[in-house]
């Protein structure tokens, strides 16, 4: 005798010798059946229920079928009839199956990374790896730029797994070593570091020793031979020998407490095309990079492109070397120097440069001796003063004669740039574009002397200058503002000015008057 069985819309034939309720005896022990267990075993037959439902909804061609070694259910191969006497259904409660629509697995790691690189948002990239342990192994292979805050992550090789294709590498937070329970966050352009209440970075203690930082660039280079960037702090030369080594595709460096003798092992850099050396940074730390090593920098680093220069002290002969032997260089950025008088008649050698930037200098140079042989630089294009101390007269026009080719002039927040220092802009004739911002002594006269005199000037940009006013802009300093191509104006500081201005041209707070006039008695 055959029963069907409806098992999720189909029906399946079982010989009711095996599984039919009627012909069970309770008092006569039958023999062990297969079938008889298999139904009886809930847990068991919902396994194979949701196993062939599965291997159903992935293929979707063959209708599902129950397990081979099941031979004594058989699928029904006639039309389904409907029930009779003899023929007695079993409805079985299935609990709800749901397939779960992740295909995530079968897609191999190159794919799957391949769709992670291309979502734009670096922010969702970083919560992509919440996912699962495998997303989370695969968005540390897209990750390229890290800056290290524990100096055992790198030591124990943790990094290196975490993060197995890093090309940018910041280890100056690191090396910050902090005794104190309470440290204290000091912010600087730098960064922020936790240091105690009652130490300084200059102190030795404050920072890893140099044998230990050393070890971790060895450590460091032998990890990622791919490695472009690299900021580090308070090595020796052996150190930066054992990255120049390993790391051959090494293109821009920075380093921090730099000083002569950690020079002599920048020459084995032979592809380094960006440099930054910070040798003081006043209640940071304290070295000294002179002329000796500006020289060592210059006959090893051939190829620069991009070259600042933070607290160096030195002279004409370092920064002429730079001049003769660096042909390529094209920016170069001098903050906050020491250097000895004299300096500014070498940026003449130059040939290549395009950009000069003074940032944070107290005074530009003292000499006024050489200023009679000072030449000019011929491709120099940009010159941009940001804090710097324009207080002497003659040092400013010998710098506005060195640069007088320029077709860009930056002023930004400079002191004592009134209208006779800002008088001797007039020798660059080929201005095109120029931008003055939080300098509070030029006012609108001295803008007029200067900008009158630009024929080529096409851009202006003029914020946060107190002494310009509106009610002073005369016809002449009006039509040239007509001409121009890109003009920004807001002399002002009076924020609140502006917001209203723009806020009268606008429907804001008048939309909703008509309604409130209902209300009026």
């Amino acid at each position: 005798m055959v029963e069907l069985a409806v098992v999720q819309g189909r029906r399946y034939s079982v010989p009711m010798s095996s599984c039919s309720v009627e012909n069970q005896n309770p008092n006569k022990s039958s023999p062990l059946n297969f079938s008889n267990l298999w139904l009886k075993n809930e847990k068991v037959l919902d396994h194979v229920v949701y196993a062939t439902l599965r291997r159903f909804s992935l293929s979707n061609k063959h209708p599902p079928s129950l397990p081979p070694h099941l031979d004594d259910v058989t699928v029904a191969s006639s039309p389904p009839q409907p029930p009779t006497n003899s023929n007695k259904i079993l409805a079985f409660d299935f609990p709800q199956i749901v397939v779960s629509d992740d295909f995530t697995p079968l897609l191999s790691d190159e794919i799957l990374l391949h769709i992670l690189s291309k979502h734009p948002e670096i922010s969702q990239r970083n919560s992509n790896c919440l996912v699962s342990k495998r997303w989370l192994n695969l968005q540390g292979r897209l990750v390229r730029s890290l800056r290290v805050l524990d100096w055992d992550f790198l030591i124990s090789g943790r990094m290196f797994f975490r993060f197995p294709n890093l090309t940018h590498i910041d280890l100056l937070h690191g090396t910050v070593v902090s005794n104190s329970s309470t440290p204290n966050l000091i912010g600087h352009e730098l960064g922020s570091f936790h240091i105690s209440p009652d130490d300084f970075l200059c102190d030795d203690h404050c920072l890893l020793p140099v044998d230990e930082v050393d070890f971790g660039l060895k450590v460091l280079a032998s990890m990622y031979p791919n490695l472009r960037r690299l900021v580090v702090v308070n090595c020796s030369e052996i150190g930066l020998l054992s990255v120049a080594e390993d790391c051959p595709t090494m293109q821009e460096l920075v380093l921090h407490r730099c000083n002569d003798h950690l020079l002599c092992g920048i020459a084995a850099f032979t592809n380094l095309q960006i440099l930054k050396l910070i040798g003081v940074i006043d209640g940071f730390y304290k070295s000294l990079v002179s002329d000796r090593g500006l020289t060592i920098l210059a006959q090893g680093c051939k190829r620069l492109v991009k070259l600042e220069l933070r607290g160096c002290e030195g002279g004409y002969e370092g920064i002429k070397a730079i001049g003769e032997c660096c042909q390529m260089l094209e920016e170069l950025t001098i903050c906050d120097h020491r250097m000895e008088e004299g300096w500014l008649s070498a940026l003449s050698y130059y040939e290549n440069l395009k950009s000069l930037k003074l940032v944070s200098c107290k005074g530009i140079d003292q000499n006024p001796e050489l200023y009679e042989q000072l030449g000019f630089c011929q491709m120099l294009e940009r010159l941009h003063l940001e804090k710097c101390q324009l207080r002497d007269k003659q040092s400013v026009r010998a710098l506005f004669l060195l640069c007088q080719a320029v077709v860009e002039v930056v002023f930004k927040n400079c002191w004592g740039l009134n209208n006779a220092m800002f008088l001797n802009a007039n020798l660059c004739r080929r201005v095109k574009s120029m931008s003055i911002e939080g300098c509070s002594r030029v006012t609108t006269q001295g803008l007029e002397n200067v900008v009158l005199s630009w024929k080529e000037l096409e851009s202006l940009e003029v914020i946060s200058c107190k002494n310009i006013k509106d009610d002073e802009v005369t016809p002449k300093l009006s039509a040239l503002f007509s001409h121009l191509k890109d003009f920004k104006w807001c002399p002002g500081n009076n924020t609140s000015f502006l917001l209203s201005t723009r806020l009268s041209l606008s429907d804001m707070g008048k939309r909703g008057g008509k309604f409130f006039k209902k209300f009026q008695i």
